[in-house]
């Protein structure tokens, strides 16, 4: 006569145990991965998540910050819709933009391709046009205040030489100052966007252009079908960080013109410092903010899905 002992409690069975230790290994990982990624998001939640949702509710309030907050729901909103300086910088952020986004991209772009030549002394040219990028903004305000000087600058001076009698006022012309502002802000970030553009021409193949070559195709015609295609996620790229740049500059224009000839050259980063900063109407001008906000966002989202919508083509 056999007998039988039945299994004890604590034996598990065959596949328990595989999936107990897995199960383990997951949560050490999970564990493992939130200690490295814990650190950047409370610094994250701190200086940005918390100061973005204060934000938006101070622009529902009508705050200055000598009192308390009084919540007025929506009708900061309404004030800026009928503000007409609003409406005047709404619209020299989007002339400003539609200027300085296209020319920058195309100088940068320019001076990538001439630079990614095997050239005698690139690196030189290369670090002499990134230069500016780094350059203090007051230095490059002063100089660039002393070129475009109406009766004494050497670029007015060179367009009479060239038969232009009556040449713009430039930075003291309501009609010419946001082009010059334009003119200065592209020379000032073309050297850090042509870095980007290097970069993305390093990695087109040359078998590509030695095919096309090959097949008869010319310099523009490669250019065209060879490197814009290669180049398109460094331009979606540049693009996405040149709308946002533009959209918020501040300090050149404050540096610049202070926002004149009287409000030809005022964005709505500078409306934002003045209603906040010296009229002290925080509400108001964190409602103007929530609109900058808004207006990169949609931009932004907008530019995601031609881009997706194109690279699915």
């Amino acid at each position: 006569m056999t007998t039988t002992t039945p299994p004890r409690k604590t034996d598990l069975p065959p596949a328990r145990a595989p999936r107990r230790r897995a199960s383990r290994l997951r949560a050490r990982n999970t564990l493992l991965g939130w200690s490295f990624i814990l650190p950047n998001f409370l610094g994250f939640a701190t200086l940005t998540l918390f100061p973005v949702i204060v934000l938006f509710y101070m622009s529902l309030t009508d705050w200055n910050i000598f009192g308390t907050s009084t919540f007025i729901g929506l009708d900061n909103f309404e004030r800026l819709w009928g503000d007409g300086s609003f409406r005047k910088a709404f619209w020299n952020t989007i002339y400003y933009s539609a200027l300085h986004i296209p020319l920058t991209i195309a100088v940068s772009l320019g001076l990538a391709l001439l630079l990614n030549n095997k050239l005698r002394g690139v690196a030189f040219f290369r670090t002499a046009a990134f230069f500016p990028y780094i350059t203090s903004i007051v230095a490059i305000a002063l100089v660039w205040n002393l070129l475009f000087s109406p009766d004494y600058g050497p670029i007015n001076e060179m367009l009479r030489f060239v038969g232009i009698s009556e040449p713009p006022g430039w930075l003291t012309s309501p009609e010419w100052a946001m082009p010059a502002v334009v003119i200065i802000s592209t020379w000032r970030a073309m050297g850090y966007y042509m870095v980007l553009f290097l970069a993305g021409l390093q990695t087109v193949p040359r078998e590509l252009h030695e095919a096309a070559r090959v097949d008869g195709a010319s310099a523009f015609q490669r250019f065209l079908n060879v490197t814009l295609p290669c180049l398109r996620p460094t331009m979606f790229f540049v693009t996405v960080m040149l709308t946002i740049e533009a959209f918020k500059v501040f300090d050149l224009i404050l540096v610049l013109t202070q926002g004149g000839p009287g409000q030809s050259t005022t964005v709505i980063s500078q409306f934002i410092y003045r209603k906040g900063f010296e009229e002290n109407d925080f509400g108001y001008a964190s409602a103007a903010a929530v609109v900058l906000f808004f207006l990169c966002i949609i931009v932004t989202v907008v530019q995601f899905m031609w881009n997706r919508r194109g690279s699915d083509k």
